[in-house]
């Protein structure tokens, strides 16, 4: 089991439920080093004092807000410890609200919440309130040193908790779409097309195929092979968006097709293998 990244209380009114907060994502990237071309040396990163022109140690750095043109008030980890929040150690639900009021945009990282023994059953008593009310409970938490905007909702049996950006971290859409007619036939053809295409959302059926091709190149490299790019797909010329359209949905149908072809004959491979 991981180590929990926060203990606290939730706070529900006058209920009180002990938890333990735990990362619930994970980056699968691939990652490199950076090395020097010439020798093939891995390089390492140095924090450059300038002032006494050497590299430091992190045991000789502090962090620092700078107030005016390089002047700076020092801030020490006992500063941090010592800020007036309640949201430190106690996640109060201040409000409930439905999920879809909740723009996907604002949604920022996912972390679960495992109740300490004595609060399995304020937790339970949560967690079917929220399920059969359909709702999400607002709440501030402050983590990683910011005080966090947050909801809490259940997911497969549990409790989550959804990091939210704040209103002003939002950027503004760069620009909008002017005014574009639109028929009712394109629509029709449109609608038909997102018809065929409707499904219900299985995240097993997506892999993250960036990442394999790279590691099959890495792989080539190590063995020797050499791996010849595939050509890039070219968009399609639209000079007639109904045609595109009815091109697609046409696509989509032959698809639709040759997938249910394969799911009626995929008994009978089974029972073959077998």
């Amino acid at each position: 089991m991981p180590r929990s990244i926060w203990n606290g209380v939730i706070s529900f009114g006058m209920v009180s439920i002990p938890v333990k907060l735990y990362t619930a994502t994970e980056d699968k990237d691939i990652s490199f080093n950076l090395l020097h071309k010439e020798c093939g040396t891995r390089l390492k990163q140095l924090r450059w004092c300038p002032e006494h022109e050497r590299a430091v140690e992190w045991s000789e750095i502090a962090r620092g807000y700078e107030y005016a043109k390089d002047e700076y008030v020092t801030m020490e980890d006992e500063d941090f410890q010592k800020l007036p929040l309640p949201s430190k150690q106690t996640v109060e639900l201040t409000a409930f609200v439905k999920a879809e009021e909740i723009d996907p945009i604002y949604y920022q990282k996912t972390y679960y919440l495992e109740a300490e023994t004595k609060g399995q059953k304020p937790y339970a008593l949560l967690l079917r309130a929220l399920k059969e009310k359909n709702l999400n409970g607002v709440a501030k938490i402050a983590i990683r040193n910011k005080e966090q905007l947050a909801v809490i909702r259940p997911l497969d049996g549990g409790l989550v908790i959804e990091t939210l950006h704040y209103p002003d971290e939002i950027r503004e859409v760069p620009s909008e779409l002017p005014e574009v007619k639109v028929d009712k036939k394109e629509l029709d053809m449109a609608y038909a097309l997102i018809d065929l295409l409707e499904d219900e959302f299985e995240p097993e059926k997506y892999q993250d195929e960036y990442r394999e091709a790279l590691q099959k190149v890495i792989d080539a490299k190590l063995d020797g092979v050499e791996i010849s790019a595939e050509p890039a797909a070219q968009p399609a010329k639209v000079t007639d968006l109904v045609a595109a359209l009815k091109a697609s949905v046409a696509a989509a149908k032959k698809a639709k097709e040759a997938e249910a072809e394969e799911e009626d004959e995929a008994p009978a491979r089974r029972r073959k293998a077998s």
